[in-house]
């Protein structure tokens, strides 16, 4: 991995239930790691494994390896959230996470 690729301040995030006061559920965020990474666009449809699950991929997100990501976790940079769809364990050294993310538009 190319240091001077990781130019993105980002933070993975972690999702949690919470009551309200009134006992509805709230989803609360917080911050799971913060580290350097890189946020790519990818072009067109991406397939996870063709026979089953399809999912609409718009990012590709390289860091450095961390313990524990997964991919109902998100990432979030500056103002923008990626959903994580998918995490890869690149050439499954423990080096290098490759997340596959869709970014929220609201």
């Amino acid at each position: 991995m190319k240091i001077g690729k990781l130019r993105h301040r980002i933070a993975i995030e972690q999702g949690a239930e919470t009551q309200d006061t009134d006992g509805s559920l709230i989803e609360t965020w917080s911050t799971y790691a913060t580290t350097q990474g890189s946020i790519e666009p990818v072009s067109g449809r991406e397939y996870f494994d063709a026979q089953t699950t399809q999912a609409d991929v718009t990012h590709r997100i390289y860091l450095r390896y961390i313990a524990g990501v997964i991919p109902k976790m998100r990432v979030k940079y500056g103002a923008r959230i990626f959903d994580i769809l998918s995490v890869i364990n690149t050439r499954e050294r423990k080096v290098e996470l490759q997340l596959m993310g869709r970014e929220r538009i609201d």
